[in-house]
């Protein structure tokens, strides 16, 4: 049986340590290494009325977020459309949101397909800049070009959805930089990112 339990229970993350209480389910992340250990190592599940015993060692929302955008993992609602973005475009391929080896689902075989031949022409990867973040939403250009969109941000840092090949082809021709409402972006590469940046060579598998 399925219910909607979010009136009465609510989801704490812990990084940076071991998690254990004996409130509630924990259980470990599952996005690779490098993010888990510095974002979220593991989550716990709990009644809502036990979460004010807990405020002390909580620490704020933005807190969280700064984390989760200095790692370069995407948030639904945020950096991406659930219901209508690739699962590839995601990054849930490379952050175990997606099981190769387990059952069927809508769109499969054109997953698999990008994934095993590393075509995805388009991801959520991070972005770095001077100053406040461009505001989510608005698209990023080089020159006149359309190559993307940018996500969610703090300070010097953010997540853009980027089509990298033509990321790739506005460097190889020396186009002006990337520029989201004026401000200008330079593509990073997370640390657990198993795919070929613009500029770089391919990277192992």
């Amino acid at each position: 049986m399925i219910g909607d339990m979010s009136e009465t229970l609510g989801v704490m993350v812990i990084w940076e340590g071991q998690g254990n209480t004996e409130y509630g389910l924990c259980y470990p992340d599952p996005r690779p290494v490098r993010a888990r250990k510095h974002a979220a190592c593991c989550r716990h599940t709990l009644r809502r009325k036990r979460q004010p015993t807990l405020e002390a060692m909580s620490s704020t929302p933005s807190i969280y977020e700064a984390h989760r955008i200095a790692l370069g993992v995407p948030r639904g609602g945020i950096d991406f459309v659930y219901g209508d973005t690739f699962r590839t475009r995601a990054t849930w391929t490379k952050l175990h949101g997606v099981d190769f080896d387990k059952g069927c689902f809508v769109g499969q075989e054109v997953v698999s397909r990008i994934e095993h031949r590393a075509i995805a022409r388009a991801r959520i990867v991070p972005v770095g800049f001077d100053g406040p973040p461009p505001e989510a939403g608005i698209p990023v250009m080089a020159g006149d070009r359309n190559v993307g969109m940018m996500g969610s941000g703090m300070t010097g840092r953010g997540l853009a959805t980027l089509r990298l090949d033509r990321v790739e082809e506005a460097l190889a021709k020396r186009h002006p930089p990337l520029v989201a409402g004026g401000i200008k972006l330079q593509p990073l590469k997370a640390s657990w990112a198993r795919f070929a940046m613009p500029g770089k060579t391919k990277a192992a598998e």
